[in-house]
């Protein structure tokens, strides 16, 4: 098994913490984003790692394996991924380069049988609360049936009954669903491609009537994407553990 870690972003909303570095490399507590992020996948098991970088690659390159995305300030996360589709020959974990997770959670994912394994958090409300004083600002819808398919996923809402759950960023592809991916994705213009987020993605592939499932957790993780984020993240990483959110 592979994982793909997604470094391609220059991360914006973090303003000045990304001028002089990639976002990835902030540090919570005495170690990076990516350093946690690659410690949690050894430690589950997972050495074969490949970062597709973009913004300040040159920084990240002493890491281990990595692909550019070349023109990174012109795209999204599923043309970084495809960045590295080299690495589609056996199951991948793909991750976002801006949360931080636990080992436990990667081995969740190990675990699960499907196709297509999609971590999310069942208890995301208390996290989003941390996060910014209106959850719903923020949250994006996401339904999951009686046998932890999703139904929906990644649009605005204005309600907490089409939340579930909150999508992290972590997940699994079979080399099945790798297969699908790329044969749903040659079916899409090349400009539409470009600008594609992950969860248009995964709904694209849920109205194409292939299963997406839910692996579930209950917090003990973050998604950095704002300052106010990056010190949360620093209030409750502690001991290379994440504190129940």
């Amino acid at each position: 098994m592979k994982a793909v870690i997604l470094a391609a972003g220059r991360g914006s909303r973090l303003k000045g913490f990304t001028e002089d570095k990639p976002k990835c490399l902030n540090k919570i507590g005495e170690h990076t984003m990516i350093d946690i992020q690659i410690s949690s996948l050894k430690a589950a098991g997972i050495n074969d790692i490949t970062i597709v970088t973009g913004y300040r690659s040159e920084m990240l390159e002493h890491l281990g394996r990595t692909i550019k995305n070349e023109i990174w300030n012109e795209t999204n996360m599923v043309s970084s991924l495809l960045c590295a589709k080299s690495e589609f020959d056996t199951e991948v974990i793909v991750s976002y380069a801006d949360i931080i997770y636990e080992k436990r959670t990667v081995s969740l994912l190990i675990e699960s049988q499907k196709d297509f394994s999609i971590i999310y958090d069942k208890k995301w409300r208390t996290l989003w609360e941390l996060r910014c004083d209106n959850p719903l600002d923020d949250a994006e819808s996401f339904m999951i049936d009686e046998n932890n398919k999703i139904t929906d996923i990644g649009r605005n809402v204005d309600n907490y009954d089409e939340i579930q759950g909150q999508y992290t960023g972590l997940m699994k592809f079979s080399q099945n669903a790798l297969s699908v991916i790329k044969d749903t994705l040659n079916k899409l213009p090349s400009e539409l491609i470009k600008k594609m987020d992950m969860t248009t993605l995964l709904r694209t592939l849920i109205h194409n009537k292939n299963n997406i499932y839910g692996v579930p957790i209950n917090g003990n993780w973050c998604e950095i994407d704002t300052i106010a984020d990056l010190k949360l993240a620093n209030q409750l990483y502690q001991d290379g553990q994440i504190l129940q959110s």
